[in-house]
């Protein structure tokens, strides 16, 4: 009877001991890979932490994140992607179109969130938008429609118009040409397509657009467009050519016009594929999710430069009215004169 005692005292013992030891031992931390086409901190990844905070998630405490970026360029991806996989991140966050592609060659097991991409079934990264299947999943920022609304925005704010240049990457499957094709008929206007990869192919375009006397420009959703930023606003403004472009921090550093889906909330919205995705979801079974926010901004001292004057039903539409390229500087940083409009 004794020894039984003492075995059950020394059971109970053991059991105790484990229990206190895996107690103990530091919980497993998620960790979340960010593949990203800018340089560093920006409303990407202030948009991506914020819908982490919201949903209980504190960098360093309950989750890790492993961030690349390669700064403005995309050869950089295949190399980015190879190794997140390698450091078996639980999730892979893609925040550029381009990126999409090297990830998902990447791996076919690590599940992948797209912070932002074109057209993903035309680019045949989803069977459909309600069952992506596979590994992947995210949110679409609607390229085809965003181009027409483009052409349509421009074609107000500027009526006299005739003809308007799209620049094109062509090597993006994603290019809405069609789309805008329709929207250029039904709007009574000329569209002049020019192909751009290089910074040789920009110059060609510029002389084109000079040459054809065209009577705007659209600057559509693409990555390698941020290279030519500084080029395409001083083109723009030297020729007095009204332009739209798809990002707002063009419209910023002195773009005449920007419309497209807010960066900052989808990527607050791509952390909750994220969290789902680390609760045991599979991302072939979570829709993508289309945009609900858009930013219109104008910059009337680039309207007053070209001499142009936004109709009054344009202007009330805006979302953001810069009135002035900068207005100071804090921190070193420039900071664009904002009127809100909400």
């Amino acid at each position: 009877m004794k020894k039984a005692i003492k075995l059950i005292a020394l059971v109970v013992s053991l059991v105790g001991c484990a229990a206190i030891a895996e107690a103990q031992q530091p919980k497993k931390i998620p960790r979340i890979g960010f593949l990203c086409a800018m340089s560093g901190p920006s409303p990407h990844t202030e948009g991506f932490l914020q819908g982490l905070r919201e949903l209980g998630y504190i960098e360093g405490k309950n989750i890790a994140i492993e961030y690349r970026f390669s700064r403005g360029k995309t050869d950089p991806f295949p190399k980015f992607a190879a190794e997140l996989v390698r450091l078996k991140v639980d999730v892979l966050v893609v925040a550029s179109p381009a990126a999409i592609g090297p990830a998902m060659r990447a791996t076919k097991k690590i599940p992948i969130v797209m912070a932002q991409s074109d057209d993903p079934v035309k680019s045949g990264f989803v069977a459909s938008l309600a069952r992506p299947g596979g590994n992947i999943t995210g949110l679409s920022s609607m390229a085809p429609e965003l181009s027409t609304k483009q052409l349509e925005l421009l074609r107000e704010a500027v009526p006299r118009i005739s003809s308007v240049a799209v620049l094109r990457n062509t090597s993006n499957p994603a290019f809405p040409l069609q789309d805008m094709q329709k929207a250029a008929q039904w709007l009574g206007v000329k569209l002049q397509t020019l192909e751009v990869r290089t910074a040789e192919d920009l110059a060609l375009a510029f002389a084109a657009i000079k040459k054809a006397r065209t009577g705007a420009l659209v600057v559509p959703q693409d990555l390698i467009f941020f290279d030519y930023q500084e080029r395409l606003v001083d083109f723009a403004a030297k020729n007095r050519l009204p332009t739209i472009y798809a990002w707002r921090n063009f419209a910023e550093v002195g773009g005449l016009m920007a419309y497209g889906p807010s960066d900052k909330e989808l990527f607050r919205r791509s952390a909750t594929y994220a969290h789902k995705i680390l609760k045991g979801a599979k991302p072939g079974d979570l829709p993508v999710e289309q945009p609900m926010k858009f930013e219109f901004v104008i910059n009337l001292k680039a309207a007053e430069q070209i001499g142009l004057t936004i109709p009054p039903n344009v202007l009330v539409r805006a979302d953001r009215v810069v009135r002035q390229k900068y207005v100071a500087e804090k921190n070193g940083e420039k900071e664009p004169d904002y009127d809100p409009r909400m």
